[in-house]
């Protein structure tokens, strides 16, 4: 079981010649952009990446993450626990123009300096890999939503604002 923290940098082309294997956790708290998107704060990710290169001298990156987090269930509106898995193949770039002569399997990672910032690496990896709507399981949603419907059910009766337009209308003889 990994306890060390992910390193925040990395000098890509030093750990790629080395062939190093970079690891570690993260909490929800530790990545912002991906915190904004969760239902709590509470959750581990473990990330590892594996640095290359191949035979044509590309800087590559293995990235695998796994997550346990807390989403919102798109259904009830409760939170839910979720599981995220990503693995990607990426290139490692520093132009543009590189990034537009990779080959079709490898997606690419713009690097503006001599370090990669491995926390927005895997933060990135883990917003792709959320699913578009989450939901609970049908029958927990519809046990939460049950709830919520006799709450409201036991709420005092409101008038209805829309009365006053129905006496308008014409037709029912309310004019004068």
């Amino acid at each position: 079981m990994l306890t060390d923290p992910l390193p925040g940098t990395l000098d890509v082309r030093k750990g790629a010649s080395r062939g190093a294997t970079v690891r570690g956790l993260l909490k929800p708290l530790d990545l912002p952009r991906f915190r904004e998107l969760l239902a709590g704060d509470d959750g581990t990710i473990q990330a590892r990446l594996e640095l290359s290169r191949d035979e044509e001298g590309r800087y590559l990156a293995h990235v695998t993450t796994d997550a346990s987090v807390t989403v919102t269930c798109q259904r009830c509106l409760q939170p839910m626990p979720i599981e995220l898995h990503a693995d990607s193949d990426l290139a490692v770039v520093w132009t543009d123009e590189q990034a537009a002569h990779l080959p079709g399997h490898l997606e690419p990672v713009i690097v503006t300096g001599e370090e990669c910032e491995l926390r927005e690496l895997v933060e990135d990896e883990l917003i792709l890999a959320l699913p578009a709507f989450s939901y609970h399981e049908q029958a927990d949603c519809n046990t939460v939503l049950v709830d919520l419907n006799s709450e409201a059910v036991a709420a005092p009766d409101r008038p209805n604002p829309f009365e006053v337009l129905a006496r308008l209308k014409p037709g029912d003889g309310n004019q004068e």
